[in-house]
């Protein structure tokens, strides 16, 4: 291409050409994808082809100002023209050799994907760097996909050309020049990293592989929205889980499975489902979970759901599966436990699965979800719609910012307000689940509540006492709804918080949260002894309501009477098992400690190499290890 045809401007605006321009070849690349495995997606209408590749550029901007971060930097430093030319070279054959080795993944996806049935992730370094016969396999690739290599030579033929097409103007040294140039460095920095965390809001979390669900109708057209480059850049620090095998199948299978068959004649119960999950709620807040403490006297901050645990079947011995909100919503709706790392940022975040409301949705339920956050917060939106969620009520959906807390939320007080409003319009029998936001740093209250609820040694235990009063208002709200003596309400938190008791500050307290399961009609009463957890959630609500097909999940049902039960969660590698009277702590090799929970609150006395359950519990954890991480592996979390 001659000089004469080359377009000379600011910096900033060849920056912006040069990263639109691969930015389009992705594009490109995603169309080609799709075309060359149609037959592996079925049907998809333009309609929601359209939202497909509007999504994917999200991520495309998102691997590419990763890719091309290095880049930016030293094409936007204010340094002279002259200077600059002198390295233009080096950074243009920078700039063509990191994004065409990008487009290159890309482009051998298309071919690989009909061997996994998933973007290529970093993972799959490890899983060949044990092969002996790389090169041949590489090969026999090539042959059979010959015509990639042409189509990667055209990408980079493209790619170098639309690089020459624009330049930098050349200008004389000022300081003025050197200012502007200065400011447009900060900017292109500042648009550089909103692009890369996929949004500048602060309650966004940096986007994930599984916010492609956003995007898509079928969890198989994930695969479409992503790119390559996104996924092996977001999994290069994410360690793989390992296939073991420590028992045979049947023996398997026999210690612990996750395939229930429901052992049931009686008619399924089209009840209503509404699942109150509370930020950041601890037990220990709850005075009528803890009538042990301060000697017998504790109140806690929750005169509300103190009464509702009255009317309830609540259990002494209730945890949560992980320590974040995104480790919550997967164990309550889906029964799937984040293991060393949050479920929805792994590799395996869209696997195929049968959440409790897509299994609801085929029984006839309409099914929601109420988030009074920015819409794509958390990354709920994304993994509620893979979930089987139809209907999605945000902050935006809300539309009015009078409520906005200026941090996370709408208050908690007016969102379940809405939420009971608008679960008078659905047809039913309908499933809905809100997840709330004012018991959330930095621990403040509508200004009108200010000196109205509880305080306490901690900042949280004020907020508490308002959302409190927020699902009272709820309840009372629904009691008058036609619906209400129809509705099973499950009370849940997404994780604890802070702790102030000795009791709840140990590996066992940390894990301590309500699980209240409700019903108007009154059949659901009384306070149970044995353990659960939040992965029970959707087996037990299966249980109550008589669901009688086979179906995945990692719990049990609570209400079924059997001691193959426990409970299990994990913390950065190191698991805890619960069964019985024990927990069993294990550091992903060995058996460090065994405390008899019960009875031994603050984890005193260690019992490891005392108890003849040492061997039952530790067969246990390896069956439940077993069929995690191969089921994960292999994506299969559901019954076929």
């Amino acid at each position: 291409m001659s000089t004469s045809r080359t377009f000379k401007t600011h910096p900033i605006l060849v920056l912006t050409f040069r990263i639109g321009s691969v930015v389009l070849l992705y594009s490109v690349c995603r169309l080609l994808f799709y075309l060359l495995n149609k037959d592996l997606f079925g049907p998809i209408d333009w309609g929601n082809f359209s939202t497909i590749l509007f999504g994917g550029t999200r991520f495309d901007l998102s691997a590419i100002l990763y890719l091309n971060s290095l880049y930016i930097l030293l094409f936007m430093l204010p340094i002279p023209y002259s200077f600059r030319k002198m390295g233009d070279g080096l950074s243009k054959w920078w700039f063509i050799g990191t994004n065409g080795l990008a487009l290159l993944s890309n482009i051998a996806d298309i071919g690989y994907y009909r061997f996994s049935l998933k973007r290529t992730t970093y993972s799959v370094f490890n899983q060949f760097s044990n092969e002996r016969n790389k090169f041949k396999l590489s090969i026999e690739f090539l042959l059979e996909y010959w015509y990639f290599i042409f189509l990667v030579g055209y990408f980079i033929w493209l790619l170098f050309k639309l690089y020459r097409l624009v330049e930098v103007k050349e200008e004389r040294f000022t300081w003025i020049g050197f200012t502007k140039n200065s400011l447009s460095l900060v900017l292109a920095l500042g648009l550089s990293v909103i692009g890369m965390r996929g949004g500048w809001r602060h309650s966004t979390r940096p986007i994930a592989m599984s916010n492609a669900g956003d995007y898509i109708s079928k969890p198989e057209e994930s695969s479409i929205v992503l790119n390559t480059p996104f996924c092996i850049i977001k999994t290069i620090l994410v360690k793989p889980l390992p296939e073991v095998h420590y028992f045979k199948e049947n023996e398997l299978d026999s210690i612990y499975t996750p395939i229930h068959q429901p052992k049931t004649s009686q008619a399924f119960k089209k009840l209503n489902v509404v699942v109150l999950i509370v930020e950041s709620l601890g037990k220990e807040h709850i005075g009528s979970l803890n009538t042990d403490l301060d000697n017998g006297t504790y109140k806690g901050y929750t005169p509300f759901i103190d009464s509702l645990v009255g009317q309830s079947l609540s259990f002494r011995y209730s945890f949560a599966n992980g320590r974040k909100s995104i480790d919550g919503l997967p164990s309550i709706l889906s029964s799937i436990p984040s293991i060393n790392e949050p479920y929805v940022l792994t590799t395996y975040g869209n696997n195929t699965t049968q959440s409790l409301p897509a299994l609801l949705k085929k029984e006839g339920y309409h099914t929601s979800f109420f988030h009074g956050a920015a819409n794509g917060s958390m990354g709920f939106s994304a993994f509620t719609k893979q979930a089987g969620i139809d209907s999605y009520f945000g902050k935006t959906e809300y539309n009015n910012d009078a409520d906005f807390d200026g941090m996370w939320g709408i208050w908690d007080e007016p969102f379940l307000q809405y939420m009971a409003q608008k679960l008078n319009t659905f047809k039913e029998p309908f499933f809905s689940s809100v997840f709330t936001t004012s018991s959330h740093h930095p621990f403040k209250v509508p200004k009108q509540y200010s000196g109205k609820f509880k305080k306490g040694p901690l900042p949280v235990q004020e907020c508490i006492g308002y959302t409190d009063m927020a699902l009272k208002r709820f309840f009372s709200t629904a009691s008058k709804m036609p619906w209400f003596k129809n509705t099973l309400f499950v009370l849940t938190v997404d994780h604890t918080t802070v702790s102030h008791f000795p009791e709840y500050q140990t590996t066992v307290g940390y894990y301590s949260v309500p699980i209240v399961f409700y019903n108007p009609a009154g059949n659901l009463k009384g306070m149970q002894e044995k353990s659960v957890q939040q992965i029970d959630i959707m087996p037990t609500i299966l249980g109550i309501l008589n669901y009688n097909k086979p179906y995945f999940a990692f719990g049990f049902d609570a209400l079924a009477t059997t001691d193959e039960r426990f409970e299990v969660n994990n913390n950065e590698g190191s698991y805890s098992l619960f069964w019985k009277n024990y927990v069993l702590m294990n550091d992903g090799t060995k058996t460090t400690a065994i405390y008899a929970y019960k009875t031994d609150r603050l984890l005193k006395q260690n019992l490891v190499g005392k108890l003849a359950e040492q061997s039952i519990m530790e067969n246990k954890l390896k069956a439940f290890i077993q069929q995690y991480n191969n089921r994960m592996i292999h994506n299969q979390l559901t019954v076929q």
